[in-house]
């Protein structure tokens, strides 16, 4: 558990992790092992097709989680991958026989979640994206994605383009660990507004978008009539997104901790996200206007 700037206790929680029971190349224990030495305080499990129980791995909380790949390889024919979190019992997902839809429908069924994972790696085009029903949160950053696999960990571009269009998700930060051997791993996760790791508590501040995604920056988003206001461990550039092609909405320094924007007539939602000096990135949720 951690303690943010406000005083609020926080989970480090990853929430797309691969073991030996899929394609990666750890088993569930060694997996496990790493991830509570680098301080998480609750992972997913999410082996592609083989469903992984909530409860806990050498002392780690484990949530659960499987991920459904549909559509094969070739992205012009439509690629989809749907993360199930928080289900209390396997989905039953068929595999070759259920689309896309089926499968969100699926895992809300067994009570658990549904998430779009690494749009970007799937080159997922806004229509393909907005034809979905009940997608709960989908993936704005996907550590693998950037090591060997697509090049394109961020799904930015993605999402501003579906929220312009009024639709926006909760935005989750995740590895994708696969390797687990240093380029892949503990890299990218959450930061839960909670006292505890109990599933359901971790379930329901994501449902409520009490968390904020990073690489270890700390942000938090706030709106105060007219304006927003971005409170941020210290960072080298503050930036705030929305739908507005141009607008002056970036601030730069050393050790910075705070901006403020407000926003333009043409603004329908806003959205911000730090750089520390080494690089690292934190990611807040959307607000919308509209």
């Amino acid at each position: 558990m951690y303690i943010d700037i406000f005083g609020k206790k926080r989970q480090k929680v990853g929430l797309h992790i691969h073991t030996n029971l899929s394609d990666g190349k750890k088993t569930p224990a060694e997996v496990a092992e790493v991830y509570k030495a680098a301080g998480y305080d609750a992972i997913a499990v999410t082996d592609h097709w083989h469903y992984y129980r909530s409860g806990e791995i050498g002392g780690l909380r484990v949530i659960s989680g499987i991920e459904y790949d549909i559509g094969g390889k070739a992205t012009e024919n439509g690629v989809y991958h749907i993360v199930g979190l928080f289900a209390k019992n396997d989905p039953d997902v068929k595999k070759g026989e259920d689309g896309v839809q089926t499968v969100i429908d699926k895992i809300h069924k067994a009570g658990g979640l549904a998430v779009l994972a690494h749009p970007a790696w799937s080159l997922n085009t806004p229509e393909m994206i907005m034809k979905l029903r009940d997608v709960d949160a989908t993936e704005i950053y996907n550590s693998v994605s950037a090591v060997g696999q697509s090049f394109r960990p961020d799904s930015s571009l993605l999402i501003d383009m579906v929220a312009a269009q009024g639709r926006d998700y909760p935005l989750l930060a995740t590895d994708d660990t696969h390797y687990c051997n240093g380029i892949d791993n503990c890299i990218a996760y959450i930061m839960v507004e909670s006292d505890s790791t109990d599933p359901e508590k971790i379930k329901e501040a994501i449902i409520n978008r009490r968390f904020y995604a990073t690489q270890g920056p700390e942000i938090h988003l706030s709106r105060d009539g007219d304006k927003f206001r971005v409170d941020c461990s210290p960072v080298s550039s503050i930036y705030f997104a929305s739908n507005t092609a141009w607008c002056p909405r970036t601030a730069k320094g050393e050790k910075i901790t705070s901006a403020e924007y407000t926003p333009v007539p043409s603004d329908n939602f806003v959205r911000a996200f730090v750089v520390d000096e080494n690089g690292r990135t934190a990611w807040s949720n959307i607000i919308p206007l509209r």
